[in-house]
């Protein structure tokens, strides 16, 4: 008793509509992502427009700058200058104390 044979017809029609199948999905999927890309940079289109237009917009209202802002901006650099001047090395230094009850329960040589 054969079950699967080389003559069967069957057999072969099975292969040849399995690999059609998977074609046609491969097919289908290649379209639906082309369709994707194609919304997709309609959309970035539309929004790379929107974004330039409100840059223009921006620059257009920042050219109009009065003295206040000029001494804000004047006085924010000077403080970070000077801020940057004193930085310290930001290091901890932490001393044991014999006598301190935390130092008591968290480390019992003391």
């Amino acid at each position: 008793m054969v079950l699967l044979s080389i003559s069967d017809a069957n057999i072969w029609y099975l292969a040849g509509m399995s690999i059609l199948v998977v074609f046609a999905i491969l097919l289908i999927l290649v379209a639906v992502l082309g369709i994707f890309t194609a919304v997709a940079k309609k959309t970035n289109a539309k929004v790379s427009n929107i974004k330039e237009n409100r840059l223009v917009d921006k620059q257009v209202k920042t050219l109009d700058k009065s003295e206040d802002d000029t001494a804000a901006v004047a006085m924010a650099l000077y403080l970070y200058l000077q801020e940057k001047e004193n930085r310290e090395s930001r290091v901890l230094t932490i001393t044991p104390t014999p006598n301190s009850p935390w130092g008591a329960q968290l480390n019992p040589r003391y």
